[in-house]
């Protein structure tokens, strides 16, 4: 059931409590945000066990009700159930994510399976599914809302999904099933942090830097005197490291070790090898799956997705994978090229590539990416996304200095709509640290709903790993950092826009990455970035010489952009639409895999098995819904581009039809209802250079 401990409910806690835990009473803080100053970790598992003891007896209220079934007395107040279950969720997510240490670790651990549990003993319900059955069945009857209806549908199936329908033997069966599942993606995430946190490539000779930037190799200092060796450089398995260091570093065996360290994490046979632990993922999902009357772990999972199944998926990633493989394949000749043509020896391997297509761009567009670095200032690209968005939707945002955060690094922002009104408390966190998770993602620490006819506003966050300042030089983004703030800064506009009445909501998952993805159109609209893209020095605009250079480059490397990506999606569906229940060898499942789809070997995939958290923590058989929600953004994009990048009527229409309905109505409809149509390949094929 979806978000079934993650709800909300009227019920204050018990003044019983302990009163010194924050979790048991209404925060006193501006706009009700979590006391993170005074939130410790001893306060959690107190919290965690009195939520799903007052969860439990809310939903006995609920079975034990002998009124007819009714929507608003079975299925809304199963919705508002959990209040407190909510509260400490939200943080410890949160804080598991962003700012982890050993002790919320192993509470990670011990928690996980009780919440499984305690998840199961509500979806598995006998009664409770009764009496969600019996409205289900004569939903025609009643008068419900377009949300409503859709929570419903969506309500029963998840409930189906879950193992309602199944005999009490087998009940017991999905239980452990789920207790060891949860256990193992727990384990999964926790090692791939250890491992990221322990590769360091200390470099001890000046003469090993020649090639790079100077903000690189100050950085590696800052890193190295950081870890106690000072006098050394020290790069690491976060992109803001590693990255620059293949595209300029000349010394291609350092380049080769170091692209090793981001490529081999939990795969170095030791106690945090993560290939078995990801065998037995799968291993479970499969069965779980054949347990539910499914023929796979991605049948299960499609039927809530806009996909619907995975042959529909298999197409659109074949469609796009035949022109991209043959771009790929033409880039590689241009570069082997190039090393010919510079007395290169070698045939180029992956570490290679980063510089190649570096020195391609300039040879072929005379630009150089370290050339638009000083133009994207983390604040100046920070304001520029609010910019877009005040000019889209006339919302504001202002900075909070006196409100808890979940972190020292983090900012807090009021933002209000265009009339004053208080619209939600946006958090944003920029940079890598090691109690920090990699990649970037929104969250939130309280949605939108209504309570007792009181407008709930949400409480959200956008964390990512940018490059930090370093000394007198501020935080400089590349393009696409630049375009990673816009991307996240997008789910946080789904998130404050939300107009839900109930706590609960079903996004698909390949439509959720839909008003996130848009954003970067906007990002890198040429009068967008005149107007934001400022030198971090002099503070003139971008150049339109610059400009001009990035619209030609635009389709430059999509083959290796789109293969590298595509690759694990192919990965991820091979996985999840296995029958055999049997783990399978991670390595030599992924090579086979990898070398049916006709994978270069000079492309790795963005993401090897061992480290796919994606896959392990929300996005099994849904690695695919950036490529599905592509083909979104880029069709709905061009309604912007009919009428004007901030046509009024364009975007109002899509906050009402898309960022306020998300998750409350079909995704297919929400779409139609902005473009006047399906969605369309096109723009897609288009803008990656594929057509023309």
């Amino acid at each position: 059931m979806a978000a079934i401990g993650l709800s909300s409910c009227n019920n204050e806690p018990k003044t019983s409590l302990d009163p010194g835990n924050p979790f048991f009473s209404k925060y006193s803080t501006p706009f009700e945000v979590p006391p993170f100053d005074k939130i410790t970790n001893a306060h959690f598992v107190p919290a965690f066990e009195q939520g799903m003891l007052e969860q439990k007896k809310e939903v006995e209220a609920i079975v034990n009700n002998r009124k007819k079934p009714t929507f608003e007395n079975t299925v809304r107040a199963l919705d508002q159930c959990g209040q407190l279950l909510t509260k400490v969720s939200s943080v410890f997510g949160g804080l598991g994510a962003a700012n982890t240490n050993d002790t919320l670790q192993k509470i990670q651990l011990e928690m996980s399976p009780k919440l499984a549990a305690h998840s199961d003993e509500i979806n598995l319900n006998p009664k409770l599914f009764e009496r969600i059955k019996s409205i289900y069945e004569s939903r025609d009857k009643l008068q419900l809302t377009e949300e409503e209806s859709y929570i419903l549908e969506n309500e029963y199936k998840e409930l189906v999904r879950n193992g309602a329908n199944l005999s009490p033997e087998n009940k017991e069966t999905l239980k452990a099933l789920n207790q060891e599942l949860s256990l193992l993606a727990v384990k999964f995430g926790q090692n791939v942090l250890a491992e990221t946190n322990a590769f360091k490539m200390v470099v001890d000779n000046s003469a090993d830097l020649k090639g790079l930037p100077q903000s690189s190799v100050d950085a590696a200092a800052q890193t190295a005197k950081a870890a106690g060796m000072e006098g050394k450089w020290v790069f690491t398995a976060q992109k803001p490291s590693w990255i620059p260091f293949l595209q300029y570093a000349l010394n291609r065996d350092l380049k080769r070790k170091l692209y090793a360290g981001w490529l081999e994490r939990g795969n170095q046979g030791n106690d945090k090898d993560n290939k078995v632990i990801l065998a037995k993922i799968m291993s479970v999902r499969a069965k779980k799956a054949q347990l539910l009357g499914y023929p796979t772990h991605a049948d299960m999972v499609m039927e809530s997705r806009m996909a619907r199944n995975a042959g529909a998926v298999m197409d659109l990633l074949d469609k796009v994978w035949a022109p991209a493989l043959k771009a790929a394949i033409n880039d590689r000749e241009q570069i082997q090229q190039m090393v010919k043509r510079e007395g290169g020896k070698f045939n180029i391997e992956s570490s290679d590539w980063w510089m190649y297509t570096e020195k391609l761009r300039k040879e072929k567009f005379n630009l150089d990416e370290n050339e638009l670095r000083p133009y994207f200032k983390l604040a100046n690209v920070q304001k520029g996304a609010f910019d877009v968005a005040n000019k889209l939707y006339g919302i504001t945002f202002n900075e909070i200095k006196d409100i808890p955060k979940p972190h020292a690094d983090a900012m807090a922002f009021e933002v209000k709509e265009a009339d004053g009104t208080h619209l939600g408390v946006l958090y944003q966190d920029f940079h890598p640290r090691a109690s920090k998770r990699q990649g970037a993602w929104c969250g939130g620490y309280r949605s939108h709903s209504v309570q007792n006819g009181v407008e709930i506003r949400p409480v959200v966050t956008m964390v990512c790993n940018f490059t930090r300042p370093n000394g007198d030089i501020p935080a400089l983004l590349s393009i696409d950092e630049a375009r990673t703030l816009f991307h996240e800064f997008g789910h946080a506009l789904d998130n404050l826009f939300s107009r839900k009445t109930m706590q609960s909501s079903y996004r698909a998952r390949d439509f959720v990455e839909l008003p996130s993805q848009i954003m970067e159109h906007w990002s890198i609209e040429p009068s967008v970035m005149k107007s934001y893209a400022m030198h971090y020095q002099t503070g003139e605009p971008i150049p339109d010489q610059l400009i001009e250079k990035m619209e030609k480059t635009s389709k430059f490397n999509q083959g290796f952009t789109s293969v590298e990506f595509l690759s694990a999606c192919y990965l991820d569906m091979a996985y999840h639409m296995q029958k055999d229940t049997v783990p399978v060898d991670v390595a030599v499942f992924e090579k086979n895999l990898l070398d049916k789809i006709g994978l270069i070997p000079e492309i790795e995939p963005r993401y090897h098995s061992w480290y796919f958290t994606h896959i392990t923590g929300g996005y099994d058989a849904g690695y695919y819904s950036y490529e599905w929600s592509a083909v979104l953004d880029n069709d709905a994009f061009e309604a912007f581009k009919e009428k004007g990048i901030f046509d009024k009527a364009t975007a109002d229409s899509f906050r009402k039809n898309i960022l306020e309905k998300n998750g409350t109505a079909d995704p297919l409809d929400m779409f139609v209802k902005f473009r006047g149509r399906k969605p369309d390949i096109t723009p897609l094929m288009r803008n990656r250079g594929f057509i023309n």
